[in-house]
């Protein structure tokens, strides 16, 4: 048995971990994850200090879906206050967090396709996904790190000009990805390549709690926690899945959430259109415990924060969705009959690095080992 490692600088990765590949001649039969190069103790760094160094804070915890995490931030808190924020800016946030669902899918995909070796795809891809990030800039202010949530709400408003941009760009960006998802769908090569290869089934699902799309593209449709959120229910969202569990279900699975969350952020502005007020209020927040859950692009990020009276942050805890779906990767291995589809399966998960490292063991000099989480 030989031992192949990949990273922790790869062309494949975007952020750096080491794979150790355990093959025997092309096939792969384990794998071991290596990590640490990207710790930050973001968690500890946020501990003692105030809620609005905290939402700040929470916005650098992931770089492709910074938004969720300051939503997520400000709806725990909003949670634990019992804060009830105005309506428009719900809708806001549902447009904010679709919107940056739809640029981290399209990265995803892109990186897929680059790792099979389809550029063109993967260039039509992130060539689409300019038109959204246009409409972020536009709403938001920014692109990354938009600093749009406010514990009460959104920081602004839209007006009717850039509601009728969204439409017109929507509009249009749907007719190019029906197209791209096409030639995805239809590619020889790609279903070559995709089709039974990293498969992940159900009673694997419920072994490594994958969640997201991982676990949607594998038949878990209840994985998606946008059935729980208040305002999605009351937009009737329905999630997408698929049962096939493979490389081609998990980005098809993707294909169809973009879908999906423009027909979302089309009902959200209409909603939107229909309300009245302002998109925050003055608040006052309240000591206690409390924890909320949103769906990421990549599926369940979850936050659990212990404030004061004084708004200042006692602990947190923030849990995102690679964690679970490292571990799934290495069920995936055992359809996975070459070195390369190990490394274009480990892609179909959409891992992120950064947002996932929250833990560490040191090693004292007798060589036991001491676990600490932040």
């Amino acid at each position: 048995m030989a031992v192949i490692p990949i990273g922790p600088i790869h062309p494949i990765l975007k952020e750096p971990l080491r794979i150790k590949l355990y093959v025997e001649g092309e096939r792969v039969v384990d794998a071991e994850i290596e990590m640490g190069y990207v710790h930050r103790g973001i968690e500890k760094i946020m501990e003692g200090k105030h809620y609005l160094k905290g939402i700040y804070l929470s916005e650098r915890v992931c770089g492709i879906c910074s938004y969720v995490h300051t939503q997520t931030f400000a709806e725990c808190i909003e949670h634990i206050s019992k804060i009830e924020i105005p309506d428009k800016a719900r809708y806001l946030r549902v447009i904010a967090c679709e919107l940056e669902r739809i640029h981290s899918h399209l990265i995803a995909s892109a990186v897929y396709n680059f790792a099979i070796e389809h550029e063109t795809i993967g260039m039509w891809l992130l060539n689409a996904r300019e038109m959204v990030m246009d409409l972020m800039e536009m709403i938001t202010g920014n692109r990354v790190n938009m600093g749009f949530n406010v514990v009460g709400g959104v920081r602004v408003d839209i007006d009717r000009e850039m509601m009728d941009k969204i439409y017109r760009t929507l509009d249009k960006f749907e007719e190019d990805l029906k197209n791209i998802i096409e030639a995805f769908e239809t590619g020889p090569m790609i279903g070559l390549r995709s089709k039974g290869i990293g498969i992940l089934n159900y009673g694997e699902i419920m072994k490594t709690r994958a969640v997201g799309p991982v676990a949607r593209g594998s038949g878990l449709p209840e994985s998606d926690w946008r059935l729980r959120h208040p305002t999605y229910q009351e937009l009737n969202f329905k999630p997408v899945w698929r049962e096939e569990g493979d490389n081609f279900a998990r980005m098809m699975v993707r294909h169809e959430e973009v879908i999906a969350s423009v027909e979302l952020i089309r009902k959200a502005l209409e909603l939107y259109g229909e309300c009245s007020g302002g998109v925050r209020k003055k608040v006052h927040v309240k000591g206690g415990e409390g924890d909320w859950r949103n769906e990421a692009p990549r599926g369940e990020v979850l936050y659990k924060i212990t404030i004061t009276n004084d708004g200042i942050i006692k602990r947190i805890m923030i849990r995102t969705p690679t964690v679970m779906n490292l571990e799934a990767y290495k069920y995936m291995l055992k359809t996975c009959p070459t070195i390369s589809d190990a490394v274009s399966t480990y892609a179909s998960i959409d891992p992120c690095i950064s947002c996932t490292e929250r833990t560490i063991i040191v090693k004292g000099a007798n060589n036991k080992e001491k676990t600490i989480k932040f």
